[in-house]
């Protein structure tokens, strides 16, 4: 045998590497398995839920089909009553045939009103009982001394329309057997009410039937514990029970004072289809409770179930799912260990060549590798990325160079842009007429925003634009547009005459068709008389006594069309009114939300500014400033940014 290869790591290295890995799984599957045992604890326990509502809709239709039998039989014998009303003795035979008939009906019954048969005396109540399964017994429910027609029931069942089941009561038998009836009126030919058929159900049977535990299996003599029991409990529409197992309460009690707490619409109407499930404590004991309603009754079913049962076989599943998950843990450890110390030997060689890459030795040599794997794979992708790396610091310097040039031009540009606007204020600081203030905050290195103002023969001549676009073209046009400004106005000095000039030089050879939206005024100084002049730019805000927009006709943009006749207009300003002109870099700033700043907000901090005296030009530009940096934020500034403000002072 070959002499066994030694690894060139240390042996400690792949039992701390499977044991990091093993710990980050244990990290990262903390939580899944915590979710897992939780998510399959809720599964089991809905299906449990489940089954619950499934075996109770059996027992429901069961309860259903015995009182659908009951409503049949006195429905389907009612004609037979009603035809042969004028033989009193045949009702006992037919009372005794339908009970014959219906192996369920504990007895049943013809209630006369009073004097119906004369000869038969003041009541008639034809009855006939089951003793047993064998022997029925028939006989006058007079004889017993029950005078029922002063009881509520009879009164009540005689001025229905239609049958009902009855409140359940206590037979007058010896044993006070609990019953529940169903009660239909019958009519003689005059369709008069003149008796009252009632067909009874005896709850103690239909209670033996339904449990789970019959009620027969346990000592009556005993108190009813409720300490993990699953059974059924039925109430009528008061809550009264009519099922229990526990049979000393049947029609006595009520189920509401055995619960201690429920939710707030255990009261709440169900409909027969609904079927209702709810965590209760009910003697004393957590239970979830199914409740359904019995169809063609008002009767609730409900299947009572210990909370500790769900609990423990849901613990119990979602433990054996958890048990399972370690076991597959602990295999992935022994088989991950051994294969990461076989396949982790060649890493050391790689990885100290890859030191010697990460200091900008590029040309080191890679060790050669046998095998055909990843690693393999790892080794020529290293190969590559020498090559790669010393074409792209060559490629890196040269691009590196370019972007420095570009930046200083850009610099260059941007600083011949703003040399070419106002930049000393107040600029005439020898006048006490006049006071001017302006700002432009280009959104890249050059901006497509202009400013300008200039006196000449006692007339303040100004305007403010803005170009369509960014960067570098808008910057040209805004050159081009600002100095055409200066040498038209130097000979006009009619507002709409220097936008017709502009429009037509800046519409001729205008292959990009870019345009620039310009608002340019001429204020006398000597009389507070503006004359201006809009071309598709802003209103500026006059803020004197008031704060308003000043009236401005609608002009195409300059660029956009050659020969446009410009519309002209002319205001009188008072002393003190500052005029506020802006771009939409003020009224459309944009926050992360990508809300705008609006004209509301100008309008509402112009008004505070004039109401605390603080309009003038340069306070009011610095606020206006302050207010779109607070709204905007951290948000990119996407269009360039200029005011300027103007107060006659005369």
């Amino acid at each position: 045998m070959g002499k066994k290869e030694k690894s060139p790591y240390p042996r400690s290295f792949a039992k701390r590497l499977t044991w990091r890995i093993m710990l980050r799984m244990f990290l990262v599957m903390i939580i899944p398995v915590f979710l897992l045992f939780w998510l399959t604890y809720a599964l089991v326990a809905v299906g449990v839920m489940g089954i619950s509502e499934r075996v109770l809709k059996g027992e429901k239709e069961e309860v259903r089909r015995i009182a659908s039998d009951l409503y049949m039989a006195a429905t389907n014998t009612a004609p037979f009553i009603e035809e042969d009303l004028d033989k009193p003795d045949r009702m006992y035979e037919l009372m005794n045939r339908m009970l014959k008939l219906n192996p369920y009906m504990r007895s049943c019954g013809i209630y006369f009103v009073e004097g119906y048969y004369p000869q038969k005396g003041r009541l008639f109540a034809p009855y006939a009982s089951r003793n047993d399964s064998i022997i029925l017994e028939s006989q006058d429910a007079c004889d017993q001394g029950n005078d029922y027609v002063n009881a509520e029931w009879f009164k009540q069942a005689i001025s229905s329309d239609n049958g009902y089941w009855a409140k359940p009561f206590f037979d007058n038998d010896s044993v006070q057997s609990p019953l529940v009836s169903y009660l239909l009126p019958i009519r003689d030919k005059q369709q008069r009410t003149v008796a009252v058929l009632g067909v009874d159900l005896s709850l103690s049977w239909l209670n033996e039937k339904i449990q789970l535990m019959r009620v027969s299996r346990r000592d009556p003599s005993k108190e009813w514990d409720a300490s993990y029991q699953i059974y059924y409990y039925m109430t009528d529409s008061t809550g009264t029970l009519l099922v229990h197992p526990d049979t000393k309460r049947l029609v006595k009690e009520n189920i509401q004072p055995y619960i201690t707490n429920s939710p707030d619409n255990h009261d709440g109407h169900m409909t027969v289809n609904d079927s209702r499930e709810e965590e209760m404590v009910i003697d004393g004991e957590e239970v979830q409770v199914c409740s359904q309603v019995v169809k063609y009754t008002d009767w609730v079913i409900s299947f009572v179930v210990p909370t500790f049962y769900i609990r423990l076989f849901g613990y119990s599943v979602a433990g054996i799912a958890i048990m399972f998950i370690l076991i597959g843990m602990l295999v992935v450890y022994f088989f991950g260990r051994r294969t990461i110390k076989r396949d982790v030997k060649p890493l050391k060689q790689l990885a100290t060549t890859a030191n010697e890459v990460a200091k900008g030795n590029f040309q080191t040599t890679l060790p050669p590798l046998k095998s055909h794997d990843e690693i393999h794979k790892l080794r020529d992708s290293f190969e590559q990325m020498q090559r790669s790396l010393v074409n792209y610091t060559a490629q890196l310097r040269a691009t590196t160079a370019q972007k420095a040039s570009m930046e200083s031009e850009l610099k260059i540009a941007h600083d011949i842009q703003m040399s070419m606007l106002p930049k000393t204020f107040p600029p005439y600081p020898e006048r006490h007429d006049i006071d001017i203030y302006g700002s432009l905050k280009p959104a890249k290195a050059v901006g497509g925003d202009l400013f300008d103002f200039y006196i000449r023969d006692e007339k303040l001549f100004f305007c403010i634009g803005d170009v369509s676009g960014k960067g570098v073209p808008a910057s040209l046009f805004m050159a081009v547009t600002r100095s055409l400004f200066r040498n038209i106005s130097a000979h006009v000095a009619i507002p709409s005459e220097v936008v017709r000039t502009l429009n037509n030089a800046m519409s001729e050879g205008n292959d990009t068709n870019m345009f620039v939206t310009v608002f340019v005024g001429v204020l006398d100084l000597t009389n507070g008389l503006l004359r201006y002049c809009n071309a598709g730019h802003d209103a500026p805000l006059l803020v004197g006594r008031d704060v308003g927009v000043l009236s401005c006709q609608p002009n195409l943009p300059i660029g956009v069309v050659a020969g446009f006749e410009y519309t002209q207009q002319e205001v009188s300003i008072d002393s003190g009114t500052t005029i506020f002109l802006f771009t939409d870099g003020l009224n459309e700033a944009e926050n992360y939300e990508h809300a705008q700043f609006g004209d509301l907000r100008i309008w509402n901090l112009a008004k505070l500014l004039l109401n605390e005296q603080r309009h003038q030009p340069k306070r009011m530009i610095d606020a206006m400033a302050n207010a779109v940096h607070t709204f905007v934020g951290d948000a990119e500034q996407s269009d360039d940014l200029t005011m300027l403000a103007i107060q006659y002072k005369k």
